[in-house]
C-alpha cells in the first residue's frame, strides 16, 4: 500500500497540518502547519502517542488530538 498523505484544515481552509498514513502496522505519522511532526497514531494498538513518544490516548487513535485549536 502506498503511502497516502491527507491534510487537515481550519474553518478558512488554512492547511493546520496533514496525516500520512499507509506505514507498516496501520500508523499514521501527524504533522503541523511548519512540517514537524506531532505524534503517531495506530490502529493496531488504538492508541495515540505525542512527538515525544508518551501516550496522549490509549483507548483512540485520533490524529485530532495531536493538532492544537488555535
Amino acid at each position: 500500500m502506498p503511502l497516502q498523505k491527507n491534510y487537515i484544515r481550519n474553518g478558512n481552509r488554512k492547511i493546520i497540518g496533514s496525516e500520512t498514513s499507509g506505514y507498516s502496522g496501520e500508523a499514521e505519522i501527524v504533522r503541523d502547519e511548519q512540517n514537524l511532526i506531532t505524534g503517531r497514531t495506530s490502529e493496531r494498538f488504538n492508541t495515540t502517542r505525542d512527538e515525544r513518544g508518551h501516550i496522549i490516548s490509549p483507548t483512540t487513535s485520533d490524529s485530532g488530538l495531536l493538532i492544537p485549536r488555535k
